[in-house]
């Protein structure tokens, strides 16, 4: 069919207050919003600000009572365990009714925070409906992360209470969660009063007497009380959400009610095209913004069933996983980042495994997370047979800034881009001083103010961090810290981060912070961080160190115990594995190390020698050291 993306998108631009107000009708509301915008709010103006709501009531209660009660709302589906099970909408309603009791005996309340620290699990999803249900703040931080990392999470968040597991679960391995939730506790100057644990077969955990407490026995004594849902403002906050910051201190996005229930109730029909009633599966996690957006809350807010998957997409057991619970469930469309499609492609180049299959009711798939590379593309169009479309977005948006919308109708695919800029998202390329440039030029991707609703209003706690860090240096915009380019059809390329986020297997992951940990080996005089590219997982990180002067150790045995350090500080997430000694850093006159033009090198991109760089011998030092190890020229 003829796409109507562009009779839309200039509908939008027209009146973008007359088309969010009547993407607005797709919510109940306990209020319904007077006023759409109020411009003079807020840092950047607020959406819908004087309606009422509640998210859980539209994400779960409306259904039950509209006649979805006995539709499948969740399918969990863990090959790792050999467990599934589905849940109605009346079974959410039931397990999120018993959890927010629980809650409500351990004094939570509307505007106390909850940590949720947990494998994929349908638990991990009922906590945040149950937080949402008594309009308690939920933060979910990745199952698995490093004690340290926690620690800073629960510091800034400052929970009332902590929900985790016994362990999670990989491959081969179990991953015990308690120990490393004790520690950040022991770390953390701020003291939860009260954990829930859920005790998983696979590993138990002893449970701190007066502090821990079991999940499943708290929920079995409330089950079947009827907990209403508590009115909030629409531009209350929904939960915190803390992505990696330049700093190495990590950036609480807060996400409202209103404008976000508002936002991915328009996403599931006109961008992924999927009607409720219908089966969309993220392959995510809860931890990430893409959980939250589209296991979570989106379909469910839609009336569509949502998969939660607990595997991967190769050695759980093979690389027809993906395939299998398309075909078992009925999925519509799949959304993941293209790691997992880059290690299908590797276990089964000829795809062999999508042939086993019946994928007759699979539409479109969806990647994101990080770069989609033509290759991976058109492997997975050639032997899937539907359209594949990339789509680019960010934590503090919510959902997609720029794709090819599948519910509007498609228009053509341009390889290299995640589409065009979708409804709410004025988006555009200025150079460093500001000013727009030319159809096809490389600058800063920005985006014109006001954001949308369900973007971001502000940073937890952090008002001025995050005028510095989004809007300070482009007035008038939002910055989005990548540089790409828009061609002359509208098309958006992004090309790459302009600070130091680097992304590993769609993590967005801090040089910076990785440096900070580096840095504290005894050993290490100076170091740098860097992304270089992967063929499977987008980009890893390297480090360089230079020793101090006088250590007897070898560089070998320094490099190990740094890679270790970065695993116990960061975690197993960041891929940190290589780790290359120097006798110095590359540097500029002025003291500033040259990540850049070290991240050429080692990426065989043609470089230039800086203008500015302070001995050119150390480049050449830099391009052996890298060759050694089989990077670089």
């Amino acid at each position: 069919m003829a796409s109507r993306y562009h009779e839309v998108y200039e509908g939008w631009k027209r009146d973008p207050e007359g088309f969010w107000a009547k993407a607005a009708r797709a919510i109940d509301w306990v209020s319904p919003p007077k006023k759409i915008f109020d411009k003079d709010a807020g840092v950047y103006g607020i959406w819908y600000p004087d309606a009422a709501c509640n998210t859980c009531y539209n994400a779960v209660d409306r259904h039950v009572a509209g006649g979805r009660a006995n539709q499948k709302a969740l399918i969990y589906d863990s090959p790792i365990t050999g467990r599934k099970k589905a849940f109605t909408y009346a079974d959410v309603k039931a397990e999120v009714s018993a959890l927010a009791a629980l809650l409500q005996d351990h004094g939570i309340g509307k505007g106390d925070r909850v940590i949720i620290y947990m494998p994929m699990v349908p638990e991990a999803v009922f906590s945040m409906l149950a937080c949402a249900r008594i309009g308690a703040v939920h933060s979910v931080v990745f199952g698995g992360f490093a004690a340290r990392e926690l620690a800073t999470r629960i510091d800034d968040a400052k929970p009332k209470l902590v929900i985790s597991a016994s362990c999670g679960l990989e491959p081969g391995r179990v991953v015990a969660y308690k120990p490393l939730l004790d520690r950040a506790i022991e770390l953390s100057a701020h003291k939860p009063e009260a954990c829930l644990i859920l005790q998983r077969e696979e590993e138990t955990c002893e449970l701190i007497e007066g502090r821990d407490y079991d999940y499943a026995d708290g929920v079995a004594r409330t089950r079947g009380r009827d907990v209403p849902c508590v009115t909030v403002a629409s531009t209350d906050p929904l939960y915190v959400l803390y992505t990696s910051g330049t700093t190495g201190q990590p950036k609480g996005v807060v996400r409202d009610n209103g404008g976000h229930m508002v936002a991915l109730a328009w996403t599931m029909e006109n961008e992924f095209g999927v009607k409720p009633g219908e089966v969309f599966w993220a392959a995510s996690d809860v931890g990430w913004v893409v959980g939250h957006s589209y296991i979570a809350y989106g379909p469910l807010i839609h009336g569509a069933t949502s998969i939660l998957f607990e595997g991967k997409p190769v050695g759980t057991p093979d690389a027809g996983t993906f395939w299998r619970i398309i075909s078992e469930h009925k999925v519509v469309a799949l959304f993941t980042a293209p790691t997992a499609f880059r290690a299908i492609k590797k276990e089964d180049p000829r795809g062999a495994f999508v042939k086993k299959y019946d994928l007759s009711a699979f539409r479109t798939l969806f990647l994101a997370g990080e770069r989609a590379d033509p290759e991976t593309i058109k492997w997975a169009e050639q032997h899937l047979g539907v359209p594949v479309i990339d789509h680019w977005w960010q934590t503090e948006t919510g959902y997609p800034v720029s794709q090819n919308p599948a519910g509007l109708g498609l228009l053509p695919v341009k390889y290299g881009s995640p589409g065009v800029a979708m409804p709410g998202y004025d988006v555009r390329v200025l150079d460093d001083a500001g000013h727009p440039v030319a159809a096809r030029t490389l600058g800063n991707v920005v985006i014109k103010l006001p954001l949308p609703p369900g973007c971001l209003p502000t940073l937890w706690h952090a008002e001025q961090r995050f005028r510095d860090a989004y809007l300070r240096e482009f007035p008038g915009y939002y910055k989005t810290a990548d540089a790409g380019f828009i061609d002359e059809d509208g098309y958006l390329f992004i090309m790459s981060r302009t600070d130091d986020i680097i992304n590993v297997a769609g993590h967005r992951l801090s040089t910076g912070a990785m440096e900070e940990v580096v840095a504290e080996h005894p050993d290490v005089a100076e170091c740098a961080v860097i992304g270089v590219a992967d063929a499977m997982k987008g980009q890893v990180p390297v480090g360089f160190i230079v020793l101090n002067s006088g250590v007897a150790r070898d560089g070998a045995t320094v490099e190990r115990e740094v890679v270790g350090l970065v695993r116990e500080r960061i975690g197993p997430v960041a891929a940190f594995k290589s780790v290359v000694t120097v006798k110095r850093l590359p540097k500029t006159r002025s003291g500033k190390i040259l990540r850049g033009t070290m991240q050429k090198i080692a990426d065989k991109e043609e470089w230039t020698m800086p203008a500015t760089i302070d001995d050119p011998v150390i480049l050449d030092e830099i391009t052996v050291a890298l060759a050694d190890r089989g990077m670089g020229v």
